[in-house]
């Protein structure tokens, strides 16, 4: 049951339904219509799973409606319904609807002018359809301002734990390679896994999407920004940490091609690049831990257990780079390849630093806070012009 509440799904299936049936009820009281079903369509695409997402879509909703039904009032008025009419309407509808920037609800606005054109009273059936459109707006805000829909963080948060967890076994499996003769098939093989990477980021995004809205407008919310930049700013790093392991998986596949079957490194050297990438593994499980912990204590821990695990990885880099500049001096052919080892585990190590980190977030920070005062210098400016732009009373003559 508890996994169930934590499901977008399921609560969003359950708010949606509540809202449209709840609307239903309201529009057969208020409208004239015998089956207003518009009010708990509204409702069902008014009510997503976010306070933010609910008042921008409803926004937009009932702006495709009311500008589908001025549309279609003007043609009944003009030309009536025929075909090159109904084209006519179709196509003017569809450029409206682009023009006042109503997104994804720009079929809407050529529904609602054919429905209304399509009827005898054009003028009553027109209202009924916006009214119904208001209730279903409007039931759909109330209904998440009183039942305020869940903070997605923790599910946010578990999305980017996990995918520490599968970059944490994918370099494992690649640096225990290089301590054999893999072929290359089983090297190709691991670079398709880290190409795989590419999917499992781009659904963290959008369940971090869904998280960062849900903090938007949220009532039990507290800092939201701070928790947006947060998870968005830990995100980017695994990010750029899966396009380095994936360079690096590339990087075994051309050794793996050069040594033709035979053992990739000498024993010491793998050993001791296996040991630098189980640190830097584990560092990534702490790194997720640690900008996903809602709790003080829980931080502190993670960010003791990142920086330890930094510290030992860097030890064995520090052997394993002396290892293979001497194996690069034996076979100076292969030079590049071995450099490129350490530049990739030097890369990943950098981006988890959690100085670096810190330095990310005051940069976000301070570009949200730029941003915010531009926005409120504009609505400033466009105040001062407004009342500028009034025209100025003339005084008027005193009576003699």
């Amino acid at each position: 049951m508890a996994q169930l509440r934590r499901d977008p799904f399921t609560v969003q299936s359950v708010r949606s339904t509540a809202a449209a049936t709840l609307s239903y009820v309201v529009a057969l009281w208020l409208s004239s219509e015998p089956a207003p079903l518009t009010a708990p369509l509204t409702a069902l695409l008014v009510v997503q799973v976010t306070v933010y997402s609910t008042l921008t879509t409803s926004l937009r909703r009932v702006n495709s409606v009311v500008v589908g039904v001025l549309i279609a009032i003007a043609f009944s008025a003009l030309v009536g319904l025929s075909w090159w009419s109904l084209a006519l309407i179709i196509l003017a509808s569809l450029v409206v609807g682009r023009l006042v920037r109503v997104e994804e609800f720009v079929p809407e606005v050529a529904i609602s002018a054919m429905l209304v054109l399509g009827v005898t009273q054009v003028a009553h059936t027109a209202w009924d359809r916006v009214l119904e459109t208001l209730i279903g707006a409007a039931v759909g805000l109330l209904f998440n301002l009183v039942l305020a829909p869940p903070v997605w963080v923790d599910t946010a948060g578990d999305s980017i734990e996990d995918l520490a967890r599968r970059m944490r076994r994918l370099l494992i499996d690649v640096a225990e390679e290089f301590g054999g003769a893999p072929p290359v098939e089983r090297a190709a093989a691991r670079l398709h896994e880290a190409r795989r990477l590419d999917n499992d980021v781009a659904d963290v995004d959008g369940a971090l999407r869904t998280a960062e809205d849900s903090l938007r407008f949220n009532p039990r919310v507290k800092e939201g920004l701070l928790h947006r930049i947060v998870l968005r700013t830990g995100l980017d790093t695994l990010e750029i940490c899966a396009v380095v392991l994936r360079v690096l998986a590339r990087t075994l596949t051309d050794l793996a091609k050069e040594r033709e079957g035979r053992e990739l490194l000498p024993a010491p050297t793998a050993l001791a690049l296996r040991e630098a990438a189980q640190h830097t593994a584990d560092a990534f499980v702490s790194f997720a831990v640690l900008v996903t912990s809602s709790g003080s204590d829980a931080a502190e821990a993670a960010e003791s257990r990142l920086a330890g695990e930094l510290r030992a990885a860097r030890a064995c880099r520090g052997r394993a780079a002396g290892l293979l500049l001497a194996l690069a001096l034996r076979e100076p052919g292969r030079w590049q390849l071995y450099g490129a080892m350490l530049a990739e585990l030097d890369r990943v190590l950098d981006e988890l630093d959690p100085e670096h980190r810190g330095r990310r977030l005051m940069e976000e920070l301070d570009r949200h806070t730029r941003e915010s005062r531009a926005r409120r210098r504009r609505l400033t400016l466009r105040n001062v012009l407004g009342r500028s732009r009034q025209p100025a009373q003339t005084p008027q003559a005193p009576q003699s």
